[in-house]
């Protein structure tokens, strides 16, 4: 074995044990995140909503996370705040990911002008900011849960849909969709048995990467006070609530919800980028 193959495979092993290490780590917190969003409520030590304590109490034995202005316990807080932050942007992710997919399929498969006009409305959604149009959206419908799951659901249908028909535009000129045809099946069932199949390996992997910007987006709204409202557990409420509290030194209300919804973004985000290099290498 020559020197330059040694390096190569030194190179490839490397990265394996990166990848392998980055879908580990995305699986765990995946993993924590949605075991808490079912059992959060049940396992925190205290009622997230009620004070339990002296007002912004430091972290000790009794409050491990300390207690806000409110008196709240922070640490049961940040454990039931998941039930708003993922379900919410599961459910989203999950509904624009259903939705994207029928219309990429209709516009990938079945071009013309109405598919054309679908994509350039799509562009233009695309082209504003994400999290102004968010803003506006709350606005027009309202701050309750099922308009958040609106919203985001309007938000990131568009990707779903440019994701999906690039792959139909790719899938129907394969040899196995003429052999299709030959045997005598209809459009729409080769549509949906035989393309829509071979075309959802991009959106199965965004899935995971909508969910972290969903979480993201929620948090967001919620911190500039158009999410969800006080005293809901929710990460970006619990932040905003807080952060003004930093310059009198009391750093725990806002420090661990952040760091909560860092490390699960960065989990549901390094599972999608995991499993896409893992595709891409197959």
């Amino acid at each position: 074995m020559t020197a330059e193959t040694k390096q190569a495979l030194t190179v490839f092993q490397a990265k394996r044990w990166y990848q392998d290490r980055l879908l580990l780590a995305g699986v765990i917190i995946v993993g924590t995140s949605i075991f808490l969003s079912i059992f959060g409520y049940i396992i925190a030590p205290y009622d997230p909503g009620t004070p339990v304590g002296p007002i912004s109490h430091a972290p000790s034995r009794e409050f491990w996370f300390g207690t806000d202005s409110s008196g709240l316990d922070v640490f049961s807080r940040v454990i039931t705040a998941p039930r708003i932050d993922v379900t919410l942007s599961v459910s989203a992710a999950l509904l624009s990911g259903a939705i994207g997919t029928l219309i990429g399929l209709g516009t990938g498969f079945y071009e013309g002008r109405f598919s054309s006009l679908v994509m350039r409305i799509s562009d233009v959604l695309q082209a504003f900011p994400i999290f102004i149009l968010a803003m506006v959206l709350v606005a027009l419908t309202g701050r309750n849960l099922v308009n958040l799951i609106f919203a985001l659901t309007f938000l990131y249908t568009p990707i779903f849909v440019r994701l999906t028909r690039t792959e139909v535009l790719t899938q129907k000129t394969r040899t196995y969709v003429e052999a299709a045809r030959a045997t005598g099946n209809s459009e729409w069932k080769i549509a949906l048995k035989h393309v829509l199949p071979n075309s959802l390996t991009p959106s199965l992997i965004q899935l995971s990467v909508t969910v972290g910007f969903g979480i993201l987006l929620t948090a967001g709204l919620s911190f500039i006070g158009a999410g969800v409202r006080p005293p809901t557990p929710e990460w970006g409420l619990m932040i905003a609530t807080s952060a003004p509290r930093l310059i009198l030194g009391e750093w725990w209300a806002s420090l661990f919800p952040g760091i909560a919804v860092s490390l699960t973004v960065f989990g549901f985000a390094s599972l999608g980028n995991a499993l896409e290099r893992r595709v891409g290498n197959q």
